[in-house]
C-alpha cells in the first residue's frame, strides 16, 4: 500500500489557484523531497494530506484512506507532522506539552521522556516552553511529531533554528525512520542538507509539478553539464586542442587548476583521456547538486512566464 496519492489534485482559494493537477504518490519507508518557492504549494499539499483541508478536484489518498473520511480520527494517529513555525502554550513545561500531546495521540506517557532525551531536551523537560530558545521549541515540535511512531512523518523545515549538531541528528533520525518503514514528506529550503536523505525529489512551482524523479533523474532531465576540475603538476598548453569536440568549455581556475565543462555522456571518454597525462596532479568531477538542479527548473518557470506576458 502506498503512503501517499495524489490524483490530479487541484485547490483554489477564490481567484487563487494553489494546486494545478498535482499527480504524486509516496511508498512506505521514502523519504520525499519537496521543494519549491514560497507559494509554490507545498504547504497547501501537506494541509490535503492532513486533511485540513478538502481539494477543489481530484483526490488524495493516505494509507489507503481518505484524509477526511469516516476513519479520518484514526488515520491521523498514524501521522506525524511538524509545521514551519512551531507554537506551544508558553506556560507549560516541555514534559507537560509532550505529555498532552501524547493524549491527543493515545501514546503511553512513558514514551514522553524516551523522546526528550532523543531530541535533547531531558534537562530542560521540566522548563516552561517561554524559556526555550527557536531551536529548542523546534525540537519539541520534531518529539511531538515523532509520538507514536507514526507511518508518515510530514516535516516542514525541521531544521529551522538548529545548529549543526542537532540538524545532523535530525537527519539521523529520519534515516532510521525509513529504515523501519515510516514513510517522510522532508520540506526544506536547506537544500545541501537534504540531499542525501532523500530517495526522490518532487519541485513545485506556482502550484505545478515542475520535475520529479531521484537525482539521477533529475540531472538526466535537466542535461546540465558537468564539471571537471583538472589539477596539473606542468602547463599543458596542448590540452584545449587534444579534447575539442569533446568538451564544452575549457578554462583557468582560481588554483591553477582547468575548469572543464562537458556533457554527462563524455564523462568516461574526456576523464580517459585526461589520466593518459603524466603531468596531472589530481582530478575532480562535479555533478550538477541538488540547489543547482532547483535552480534550474525554477528559471525555466521563469522564462516560460516570461514568454506568456
Amino acid at each position: 500500500m502506498k503512503a501517499v496519492v495524489m490524483e490530479k489534485l487541484r485547490r483554489e482559494f477564490g481567484s487563487l489557484c494553489a494546486l494545478q493537477g498535482l499527480d504524486l504518490s509516496l511508498e512506505a519507508g521514502e523519504v520525499l523531497g519537496l521543494l519549491g518557492h514560497n507559494g509554490a504549494g507545498k504547504s497547501t499539499a501537506m494541509k490535503l494530506i492532513l486533511g485540513v483541508l478538502a481539494p477543489t478536484s481530484g483526490q488524495v489518498s493516505v494509507l489507503g484512506q481518505n484524509p477526511r473520511g469516516h476513519g479520518a480520527g484514526r488515520l491521523r494517529l498514524q501521522l506525524g507532522y511538524l509545521p514551519e513555525n512551531v507554537s506551544f502554550y508558553g506556560n507549560l513545561t516541555g514534559r507537560e506539552v509532550l505529555r498532552y500531546f501524547a493524549r491527543l495521540k493515545r501514546v503511553d506517557a512513558r514514551k514522553v521522556n524516551q523522546l526528550l532525551e532523543q531530541v535533547g531536551l531531558e534537562e530542560a523537560a521540566g522548563r516552561r516552553v517561554r524559556t526555550y530558545s527557536k531551536g529548542m521549541r523546534q525540537r519539541l515540535g520534531l518529539a511531538q511529531a515523532l509520538l507514536g511512531h507514526p507511518r508518515l512523518l510530514l516535516l516542514d523545515e525541521p531544521t529551522v533554528g538548529l545548529d549543526p549538531m542537532a540538524t545532523r541528528d535530525v537527519y539521523a533520525t529520519i534515516d532510521q525512520l525509513r529504515g523501519e518503514g515510516t514513510a517522510v514528506i522532508l520540506c526544506s529550503h536547506v537544500l545541501p542538507g537534504v540531499e542525501k536523505h532523500v530517495d526522490r525529489v518532487a519541485i513545485l512551482g506556482r502550484g505545478r509539478l515542475l520535475a520529479e524523479g531521484t537525482m539521477e533523474e533529475l540531472r538526466q532531465q535537466a542535461a546540465l553539464p558537468l564539471t571537471i576540475h583538472a589539477h596539473p603538476a606542468v602547463a599543458d598548453h596542448d590540452l584545449r586542442q587534444r579534447l575539442d569536440g569533446r568538451i564544452l568549455s575549457l578554462e583557468a581556475g582560481e588554483d591553477d587548476d582547468w575548469v572543464i565543462q562537458i556533457r554527462a555522456e563524455q564523462k568516461l571518454p574526456v576523464m580517459q583521456e585526461l589520466m593518459k597525462n603524466s603531468w596531472l596532479r589530481d582530478l575532480s568531477v562535479e555533478t550538477p547538486t541538488l540547489e543547482t538542479l532547483y535552480a534550474h527548473f525554477d528559471r525555466q518557470l521563469n522564462e516560460g512566464a516570461s514568454h506568456h506576458v
